[in-house]
């Protein structure tokens, strides 16, 4: 099974009132994640991690040891950072800036299971016409710090994957696709 996530910030407390997270400290929100993580995931499920895994973390390899299934890390703007000071090959089946895969996880109309992975949203991309465009970096704003968001809400087949709109959880294809077909519903109804 494949799986997907972004924008954990494992560590970070400003997030949590950044994007309004229902958290009181990144210690819990560390600990949910993490329990919401292993809950789906089983030790052979590949999860796609599409960037900002970790930010100010003290605990990064512990963190790493502890979440299940094979992971493959879609470098974020905050990733770097972190990455210096763990030796990844340990942790990480890949490590790449933009991946494609093949998730036969869902036909939709003419979409169909092309995967294009990058932390930061594309408007084009490979496969664009019959493909998926799954992205983290945005969490869950609409408004002027994302002011191509319009566009990106009118496009079924460009999905985030970070767990502000998906319920702090890796997430597979169909539940992506459901889940970013209900915040773009509510960015249209003006309730974002």
């Amino acid at each position: 099974m494949n799986y997907y996530i972004a924008d954990t910030h494992f560590g970070h407390a400003n997030v949590i009132r950044y994007c309004n997270r229902p958290f009181a400290s990144y210690e819990e929100m560390d600990s949910f994640l993490i329990e919401a993580w292993n809950g789906r995931v089983k030790s052979d499920d590949d999860v796609y991690i599409v960037g900002d895994l970790f930010h100010h973390s003290q605990n990064v390899e512990e963190i790493l040891s502890s979440l299940k299934g094979i992971k493959h890390l879609i470098i974020g703007n905050h990733d770097r950072a972190w990455m210096k000071d763990v030796d990844i090959s340990s942790y990480f089946q890949s490590v790449d800036y933009m991946l494609e895969i093949w998730d036969p996880g869902i036909r939709y109309g003419s979409y169909q299971g092309y995967v294009t992975l990058c932390h930061y949203p594309m408007l084009s991309f490979n496969h664009g016409d019959i493909g998926w465009m799954i992205h983290g970096h945005i969490h869950n704003h609409t408004d002027h710090r994302i002011d191509h968001y319009n566009l990106i809400a009118k496009r079924e087949n460009i999905l985030n994957a970070g767990v502000d709109i998906n319920s702090y959880m890796p997430s597979t294809l169909p539940e992506l696709l459901a889940n970013n077909k209900a915040f773009k519903m509510r960015y249209s109804e003006g309730q974002l």
